[in-house]
């Protein structure tokens, strides 16, 4: 009886042992992905290591090298038989199709990632990059130039070349390439233009994910350069305010008329940086001269307009020192602190206000400043006079003790004598 139920234990021991090898070796034998077998081990750029496609965001939803290669990954026989609907290499010209089998197909899509769009290809169709690529010119871009090919991440990976801080960087890979663009005649300085730009500031030193990049005014899928027509409706979807005194203002009409860009004609495109008041005015910084001569009502409304802005921000300043000069005095001012910030909000609106070109409108809104400004500059005055009286009266007292002091010391002399 001993030896029957020895035997039985490890009978059972070999069944557990077998399951074990069922359930997690069977699965790694018939899994083996023969292509990066022999692909990892080959130079670029036919190297795809098992790193770079386990981060591909198609492995990792469980697609091989055959859903766009064809063949059998899993057979070293068939890997590369066409009766397994191998193609290997795919031409560039059909990479778009080729995505879009997938990416276009909302009911394949949707089991992967129900909020991602599918019209992708069907912008690319109307981009200038597919619009070449339609006409023969197989060195515009396609998907992969984008989103590279094996190690393709989601826009949300830092790093995928499609996150929002590598995107400038992916279009200069062309763009930035005078040899490259030589034969579309277009600049090659819009990275490095970009990279002075107050948006590349905002993007890569305080990391506004929101900031505008390349995609942002061209589009990604249909890329397309926007006409002079359109470029403030590009600029509005983040300015809005400055875009609606804009349509009011009288530049609307004569840069339409001489068919100037709105934004662009004062701001740039690629080199935008940060806007500052000398910009309207008389001087050598001055934008406004670039169009309107000496005494002309343009530059006649360009001074007034600055001579707002620069009363207000020195009324800010004036208003600042005393203020501090009291708070460093130990009186207690910070009520017309706070209220200063309302004088500065009024020179920010003063400021967007300078694209409706009228001087009445931003004086308008430094009149609600300078109301601010006189309140606390006059708090501030009040604030140290207080002081003044505070140590004058701490000085006459300090007066009296000691004359009180030197007193009783003689009268107590008097008595001891």
């Amino acid at each position: 009886m001993r030896a029957i139920t020895m035997s039985r234990k490890t009978e059972a021991r070999y069944i557990f042992a077998a399951c074990l090898f069922l359930f997690f070796f069977v699965p790694l034998a018939t899994s083996d992905n023969t292509c990066l077998d022999c692909h990892s081990a080959l130079d670029a750029p036919l190297q795809v290591t098992a790193d770079e496609f386990n981060a591909n965001i198609h492995a990792q939803k469980g697609l091989t090298c055959a859903s766009c290669h064809g063949g059998n990954p899993n057979s070293a026989d068939d890997a590369m038989n066409p009766k397994a609907g191998f193609r290997g290499h795919i031409d560039r010209k059909r990479v778009p199709e080729l995505c879009g089998s997938c990416h276009a197909d909302a009911a394949y899509m949707r089991q992967y990632n129900p909020s991602l769009r599918t019209d992708q290809l069907a912008q690319y169709h109307t981009s200038v990059h597919g619009q070449k690529l339609k006409s023969g010119d197989s060195r515009v871009a396609v998907c992969t130039d984008c989103h590279s090919v094996h190690n393709i991440r989601p826009a949300s990976d830092p790093h995928s070349t499609v996150n929002p801080l590598n995107v400038a960087t992916t279009c200069s890979r062309c763009h930035a390439d005078q040899n490259y663009m030589k034969p579309y005649g277009l600049k090659t300085t819009q990275f490095a233009d970009y990279k002075q730009s107050v948006h590349y500031q905002a993007m890569t030193e305080r990391g506004d994910l929101s900031a505008p990049t390349c995609t942002t005014c061209h589009g990604n899928h249909g890329a397309a350069p926007p006409g002079v027509a359109s470029v403030q409706n590009v600029c509005s979807t983040c300015h809005v305010f400055q875009a609606q005194l804009f349509e009011d203002s009288p530049h609307k009409t004569a840069f339409a008329s001489a068919g100037l860009p709105g934004c662009v004609t004062c701001h740039s495109n690629h080199v935008i940086h940060r806007p500052n008041d000398d910009m309207v005015s008389t001087g050598a910084k001055s934008i406004c001269t670039d169009c309107h001569t000496a005494d002309d009502a343009g530059l006649t409304a360009a001074k007034a307009i600055n001579g707002h802005l620069l009363d207000l921000q020195s009324r800010i300043e004036r208003s600042k020192q005393i203020l501090d000069r009291a708070s460093q005095s130990g009186m207690e001012v910070s009520q017309p602190q706070l209220d200063l910030n309302q004088a500065e909000d009024a020179l920010t609106k003063a400021r967007v206000a300078v694209h409706n070109f009228r001087p009445d409108k931003v004086a308008k809104e430094a009149a609600a400043g300078q109301t601010v400004t006189d309140k606390t500059y006059q708090a501030g005055v009040s604030a140290l006079r207080e002081r003044n009286y505070r140590r004058m009266g701490l000085g006459i007292s300090l007066l009296v003790i000691g004359a009180t002091v030197i007193g009783l010391r003689f009268w107590i002399r008097e008595i001891e004598n």
